[in-house]
């Protein structure tokens, strides 16, 4: 009997490992979509310390978050691919995804010219409109137009259109630009600065994160900022003739517009207050 049970147990064991074996073929066959982002831009990406069922985990620790993150999931699936997050500095983006540490940059990222020069990109994943964010408490609250800001010291973020357009407001104090958004938010809560330039969704959830301590000028048509469209909109930035191109394009196309809409607004309401 002992040596039927023996017997059965080494059976049993056997069967085990193979079976483990095969699932670890089966993993290790799998392609891994490398996506790089800030992990620092809430609502489009942020960190965050716990696991839950939205985020996905990061080898430098903690967990990526955000509508960045939701839309490479869905590209991930499409592809049949396992998802990385990568996090890394913004102005490191470009030259990791042509040199191959990462396949992708979704991280809110504009097709701009100059950008194209050294990528590729896809068609827009989500477009929004410029506005500013002022504290609750400020005199600018109440502003209708870029004129109101006559005077005020507006920041915006290193290396994006955030920077650029705050020339466009007449008589503005042009802070220095800041490398990250979380730093802007906490400049503009302090009183460093009167204002931060946002696209809306960013505005939104950045307003929604910190109770009433902010709010987010509404312009009235014809006096905000003068922005092309394709200034507002993000894309997917892409190697140079890289095979996936297409395959990326068509997982993009399967994402309606309904689900867009749907997947910032689920972003932007569970962002956290402040990532730094």
């Amino acid at each position: 009997m002992k040596k039927l049970l023996l017997s059965l147990c080494a059976a049993m064991f056997l069967f085990a490992g193979c079976s483990s074996n095969e699932t670890q073929k089966e993993n290790e066959g799998r392609k891994v979509l490398k996506v790089g982002m800030e992990c620092n831009y809430a609502p489009f990406n942020w960190t965050d310390p716990e696991a839950n069922e939205f985020n996905v985990s990061l080898s430098s620790g903690g967990y990526a978050d955000g509508y960045d993150v939701a839309i490479a999931k869905r590209i991930a699936d499409s592809l049949d691919m396992d998802l990385e997050i990568v996090k890394m500095e913004w102005d490191a983006l470009t030259t990791s995804v042509n040199s191959g540490i990462i396949d992708l940059i979704i991280a809110g990222m504009t097709d701009t010219p100059e950008r194209r020069m050294e990528i590729d990109f896809t068609d827009s994943y989500y477009q929004s409109d410029m506005t500013i964010i002022v504290r609750s408490d400020s005199p600018y609250a109440n502003a209708t137009k870029l004129s109101d800001f006559s005077g005020a010291k507006i920041a915006g973020q290193m290396g994006t259109l955030y920077d650029t357009v705050i020339d466009q407001i007449p008589g503005v104090e042009h802070a220095t630009a800041m490398e990250t958004y979380p730093l802007l938010v906490q400049a503009l809560l302090s009183g460093v600065v009167d204002g931060v330039t946002a696209e809306t969704p960013v505005g939104q959830g950045n307003v929604a994160a910190n109770g009433t301590a902010l709010t987010l000028i509404e312009f009235a048509p014809g006096n905000g900022f003068d922005v092309d469209l394709t200034d507002t909109s993000v894309s997917i930035g892409i190697k140079k003739d890289s095979e996936l191109f297409d395959d990326v394009q068509k997982a993009l196309a399967e994402i309606t517009q309904e689900e867009r809409v749907q997947l910032m607004k689920d972003a932007a309401s569970r962002q956290p207050a402040n990532e730094e």
